[in-house]
This record gives structure tokens, sequence and C-alpha cells, in this order.
């Protein structure tokens, strides 16, 4: 060990103490980005040392990633340097509950399904279906503002949030908000903090608001074999008085996907991939819907489902409870789970006018076949968010043209698409958020103002920021 690491290690030892500095290369090697590892990984105790630690770091010239379980590590692009990992895994702790006002104070290492099994004693929740799943930490959903298909019904992390507490840089705590519902005047610096991809600050602590859990939950499948049937529904859908949880369109590969269907898999060859498509694999559509409330209230809404179906052609199905939970469980966290399904699979994440959403499914599908890659669609149609993901075939891989002729047609429908998981060979020759927008002037501005050494994630960001 050289003599200017051993004296960073024993300068962060005095911040956070011995045991909490790890050099492990076990450890430095389960928090690497896209094959960069750090030197150390540091587990601060408290936020306090967070923002100590950061401003070592800053002082210092130390690249710092901060983390928790790593749900979201693999969003962003490759970091130009990166020197110490910052854990937030024993940020656990709930510093203020009050059923009653619906609101809690948690630190942000905690993970989501820690904080949802300890309101559930008062039937309340926080409605979030992130990627991660219940492995995911708080901080890592608000630093992503990562959300689900529960958005359709209750908004992104940041409609949640009623304060956070924040480690600079510089070694201060910057609080923002309150613990009740209405606290904020003039510019809400939560906003500013909440899907920065922790570029700016570590967001170390946070008030959210709760929401009774629904007294029951059901779930409907409305088939159809086209896309313009798709449409009519949902437009019909979203013009009525019918309030659902959250709603995904699947196409035939992402169903078979989901429910462990056969589907086409390279390394079978081309006797099972004929035999897939013969089997009309890559037809037909399915609109997941969920709805909450007494028994009788999902009779009635089940009812009217059925009707706007009928009146455009497409077919209604309940979906049985227990694989309902499975399944939104699996389209909520698609990403994690399908690594372990498919070889190499290219995931991005298109934010589109809700009035296009199935022209982009439409033309994406027709690209991707273009060249020879099979999509599995994850759409969110009602808030305009659709997930992709590209699926090798016999001798055709996902390159870097097919992921500009996606981003190409997302631009001229007047959206943006985001590459979110890809392996690393493909994602050091791409730019993984795409052209930087009209406020990027504006980021970095505030980037400078923040982490005016760019310690924090350095590259990670739009634009390299």
């Amino acid at each position: 060990m050289s003599l200017a690491v051993e004296s960073i290690r024993n300068e962060l030892a005095s911040v956070v103490g011995e045991t909490r500095v790890v050099p492990d290369a076990a450890a430095c090697a389960g928090a690497a980005v896209d094959g960069v590892t750090p030197g150390s990984v540091i587990y601060p105790a408290s936020a306090e040392q967070v923002a100590e630690a950061l401003k070592y770091a800053s002082d210092s010239g130390l690249a710092v990633i901060p983390f928790r379980n790593g749900t979201k590590l693999g969003v962003g692009n490759v970091p130009r340097r990166y020197d110490l990992a910052l854990s937030l895994k024993d940020l656990n702790r709930v510093w203020h509950y009050e059923p009653g006002d619906l609101t809690v104070s948690v630190e942000t290492g905690m993970k989501l399904g820690d904080l949802q099994h300890f309101v559930a004693r008062h039937r309340l929740w926080l409605p979030l279906d992130p990627a991660g799943g219940p492995r995911a930490s708080l901080g890592g959903i608000l630093a992503t503002n990562a959300s689900g298909p529960l958005r359709l019904r209750y908004g992104a992390p940041r409609d949640m949030v009623l304060g956070l507490k924040i480690a600079t840089t510089e070694g201060k705590l910057i609080k923002t908000g309150g613990r009740v519902v209405k606290n904020v005047a003039g510019y809400d610096l939560a906003k500013l903090l909440i899907g920065s991809y922790g570029t700016l600050g570590v967001i170390v602590e946070a008030t959210f608001k709760l929401f009774p859990m629904p007294a029951e939950s059901s779930t409907v499948v409305v088939s159809t074999t086209t896309l313009a049937v798709a449409r009519e529904f949902r437009r019909r859908l979203l013009g009525s008085f019918l309030t659902p949880l959250r709603m995904a369109l699947l196409n035939a590969v992402a169903c078979a996907l989901v429910r462990d269907a056969p589907v086409s898999d390279p390394a079978c060859g081309t006797e099972a991939r004929d035999a897939w498509q013969a089997e009309g694999a890559r037809k037909g559509f399915e609109i997941w819907i969920e709805a909450g409330g007494s028994t009788r209230v999902l009779e009635r809404f089940k009812q009217e489902v059925e009707q706007l179906a009928h009146a455009t052609g497409a077919s209604v199905q309940s979906m049985e409870a227990s694989v309902a939970r499975v399944n939104w469980a699996r389209v909520a966290d698609y990403a994690s789970w399908l690594s372990g399904v498919v070889p190499n699979p290219v995931v991005v994440r298109v934010q589109l006018p809700i009035a296009v959403v199935e022209t982009f499914v439409e033309r994406a599908v027709e690209e991707a076949e273009q060249h020879k890659i099979q999509v599995a669609c994850f759409g969110q149609t009602g808030v305009g968010t659709l997930s992709l993901c590209l699926i090798e075939t016999l001798g055709a891989s996902v390159d870097l043209n097919l992921v500009k002729g996606l981003r190409q047609i997302a631009q001229n429908l007047g959206g943006v698409l985001v590459v979110e998981r890809c392996p690393v060979n493909l994602k050091s020759h791409l730019d993984v958020w795409g052209p930087a927008g009209d406020d990027f002037e504006v980021m970095k501005k505030v980037k400078a103002v923040w982490d005016p050494k760019g310690v924090l994630a350095p590259g990670r960001f739009v634009g390299g920021l």
C-alpha cells in the first residue's frame, strides 16, 4: 500500500471510525460501477459522518459514489473517476412517525421493504413500486426519482416527499421542507435533489407523506391483437371516471417472460425460434389494470372496464390475486430479474407524450426487427413511460445503430430515450442520456454551486456532469 493511499484511509478512519473504512477487495468489487472499482468503501454511522466524509473527499479530490444495495448503480454513464464508495447501509433509523398525520421521517439507507413493513401495522404504505422492489433503498429511489406503475395513481417519489436532509461536499447538512403536508414557501430544494442521481449531494434523511392501504385490490387483463385497439382503450379509460391504481401495457414477449412461458432463446437454435414464432408469440398485447377499494367497488370497476373493452373490440379476464402480486412485482422490477432470464439484455426507458406511446411501440418493434432483435415491452401508458428490453437472437446483438435508431424515433415523437442497462462494451461508446436539453447550462451552474470540485459521481449524469 502506498503512503498516499494509507494516509487517505487513516484520515477517513478519523471521520467514520477505523472499522468503517473497508479496503477489502471483495467489498470494493461489490461496489464497482461498470467495471470501475473504488479504492475503499466507507460505512458512515450518521448524517454528520456522511457530511464530514464528503468534505474530506472534496478537499482531497476523491471521486465519490453513494450507494446502498446497488439496485440503481447501473444507471448512468461510465464514471470518469471513482475512488470512494460511500455506503448508507447503516443509516436506516426511523426518526419520527406519526400515523395519525400520515407522515414518517427516516434515514435513507432504509430499504423500501423495511419501511413498508414498519408502517403496515397501521394499514399505511408508501405507494411506490420502483426498480429494485423491496430491496431498493429510499436514498436510491429518491436520487433517481424511481417509480413504477403505481405512479399512475400516486405520482412519483418527489410527489410524496415533505422534507429532506442533505449532506453536501462542504461538510454541511441542509434541511428542506418539514413534517407537515403543506410547508413549502418559495423554491423547494427537494425537487432539485430528487432525480439528480447523487451528483449534487447525498440525501441522508427524508420525510414522506404516507397513504392508507386499499381495503382490497384486483387485477383485470384486457387483451387485444392490435396497438390501435390498445390505444383506443387507453383513451377511453383515461377519459372515464375510473381511477386505477396502476396500468401496464405488455406485448406478447413481455407477457411470456413475466409468466415464465417459453420465449426465444438464442442458445436454442433455429428450430426453437421458429417454433416460438409459429405460436404467434410476437402478436397481441395485454393491458393490465389494478384497482383498489371495497369488494363492491372492485366489482363495479370490472364491469366498467368490460364495457370499455367490448366497445373497442378487446376481451377481459380477471387475474388471480396471488398471481397478480407476483406479476406486478415482476413488471415493476423487470430489469432485475430479466438478466437472469435472457442473455445480455439491453433496457431502454422512454418518456413520451401519452398520445403517442403506442405509436412508439409499433415503430420501435419494427426498428428492432430490422436488426433481428426481439423486444419485450413494459409500458406505463397512462403516464407516457415505456421500458423496452432488447433481446439478442441467434447471430444478432444489440448495437449502437439500433440504440441510435430507437432514440431518433423517440425524439421525432417528442420524447427522450435513456439506456438504463447494457453491457459495458456498448455503454463505453454511447451517452446513455442522449443529447443534453436546453436547460443544460443551468444544470452546469447548479453543479458548480453544489459540487464545485466535481467529486460526486463524476461523468455519470447528463452531459457528463
